[in-house]
């Protein structure tokens, strides 16, 4: 199966649900104020201006892996673990201080526009984090009430809230561990493998695989095995989301390429060229690493020294090894829908070719 066309496929089929969301949300936030309304208008443009839904995906093809059957209960159910994702981003770009995500400005940053606008004193950028994490907030209520809301029974509903909340709860420490290590600029590939892990592995991959799941009724067996597909999985997306973070481009990853390098991120393309490069290499990349104004010839240098140390392939060689960890661990499952289980699979290969 080609997973970036059934992606494509699937993206086709909830967008249109979460624009009806965001309509219904629009009206509701109207009769409380301008201040709710225009909230949330700027969730509904974030949410909307690009992703590949995959988080939704992966929910809804591990319903049918589970041998789930209603197709539209769980098309709207899959919704919620979109705005979990934005409800996630939305602090993370706080805290990275990205300006952009998808080509449009991050919730902060149209607050802290909002607050030049309207003068609300010097402090503009403090109020523009401010609004934008209560933001957040509401975009993570808004999660909670999709899955509230719908038609799965009252003991699958609990149960999926369950998970919804636990999603949070363990990935909240891996975003934690990140900012640690950014502030102590020291990292080792153990401690930034633990990190990707609870970063992206457990909600990006776990989460929602472990959400469809439980509302098809599968049972802990199942959980488990996607347990081990998915935190392997999530590993190897992170590793190359960080090689494309310095050798993609701006237009194909949403946010400016060499963010990372300058907001001095500890990633294993990073620690380990520092680790078998030559002292020149390492001057050169501690030279350029956090530094504010990085021009494009000096991440052009940074590139080529990273693919000389031996880092790039390093990197692109871990992620094939976790990659065929979780293929293993599909080997070991009984899907009851061979769709689900050419998904996994496609998803997995399409890691490793991956633009975006």
């Amino acid at each position: 199966m080609n997973a970036k066309k059934t992606l494509d496929k699937f993206k086709k089929k909830i967008d249109p649900r979460l624009e009806k969301y965001f309509r219904k949300k629009l009206k509701e936030a109207g009769k409380i104020d301008l201040i709710a309304e225009e909230t949330v208008r700027m969730i509904k443009d974030y949410t909307m201006a690009g992703g590949k839904r995959i988080r939704p995906a992966f929910l809804y093809f591990a319903y049918l892996a589970a041998g789930g059957k209603d197709v539209e209960k769980i098309l709207e159910a899959s919704m919620s673990i979109e705005l979990l994702h934005s409800f996630l981003l939305i602090h993370d770009d706080i805290i990275d201080r990205d300006p952009s995500r998808h080509g449009v400005d991050t919730i902060h940053e149209r607050f802290k526009k909002v607050g030049k606008k309207y003068r609300v004193g010097k402090d503009h950028e403090h109020f523009g984090n401010s609004m934008a994490m209560m933001t957040g907030d509401m975009t993570a209520a808004m999660a909670s009430e999709i899955i509230f809301n719908s038609k799965f029974s009252a003991d699958d509903i609990i149960r999926a809230l369950d998970k919804l909340q636990d999603i949070v709860f363990v990935t909240v420490p891996g975003e934690m561990l990140d900012v640690i290590m950014q502030y102590s600029g020291a990292a080792t590939e153990e401690s930034i493998l633990k990190m990707y892990e609870g970063k992206t592995a457990r909600y990006t991959f776990e989460g929602p695989l472990h959400l469809g799941c439980l509302l098809a009724g599968g049972d802990i067996r199942m959980l488990e095995h996607f347990s081990d597909y998915a935190l392997p999985l999530g590993k190897a997306f992170q590793i190359q989301d960080d090689i494309l973070g310095v050798f993609g481009s701006e237009k194909k990853i949403g946010k400016p390429v060499g963010s990372d390098i300058i907001e001095g991120k500890q990633t294993i393309i990073i620690v380990k060229a520092l680790e078998i490069g030559s002292s020149e290499q390492k001057a050169i990349i501690r030279k350029y690493f956090k530094k504010t104004n990085l021009s494009r010839k000096e991440l052009e240098t940074l590139r080529e020294i990273i693919a000389k140390t031996g880092s790039l392939k390093y990197s692109q060689d871990l992620a094939a090894g976790l990659i065929n960890e979780a293929k293993n661990a599909l080997d070991r499952m009984e899907f009851k829908s061979e769709n689900a289980k050419a998904f996994f699979y496609g998803i997995a290969d399409y890691m490793l070719e991956r633009e975006i």
